[in-house]
């Protein structure tokens, strides 16, 4: 066997391992960038220890999926769902709706009542149920 003494000295110098470093730290500038964006600012309501005995008025308005509006149960159209939110309103200002749309809804019909609670400026909420039920 023949071994070769003369050691031949390197001509390049291997970058691969500088290119793994450098996408290693551009995935965590990336990660850490868009950890750090904040959303949407909420005010959360705090718990209160003491039960509530104030009994305020509840209008439910269910959007059905033709369109139509109903108000606690009764047919109703957007400028009569509008006279009674106002007459309910002057009755208790710490009157409240609780939207229910349907699924099959057009989203747009649900959008023009919460759009109503807001003019009106009416405490509302919307009623999801379980998928399933």
């Amino acid at each position: 066997m023949h071994v070769q003494d003369e050691v031949k000295p390197y001509d390049t110098i291997n970058v691969t391992p500088m290119l793994d470093l450098a996408y290693v730290l551009l995935v965590v500038f990336i990660l850490m960038t868009t950890a750090s964006v904040q959303g949407l600012s909420i005010n959360m309501p705090k718990p209160s220890n003491k039960p509530s005995t104030e009994k305020h008025e509840l209008k439910v308005v269910q959007v059905m999926p033709d369109g139509a509006l109903m108000i606690n149960g009764v047919g109703v159209t957007m400028p009569e769902l509008e006279t009674q939110l106002q007459q309910a309103k002057s009755r208790d200002a710490k009157m409240s709706v609780a939207i229910k749309g349907d699924a099959k809804a057009h989203y747009e019909q649900v959008v023009s009542v919460i759009d109503l609670c807001n003019k009106l400026e009416v405490s509302m909420g919307l009623v999801t149920s379980r998928i399933g039920t």
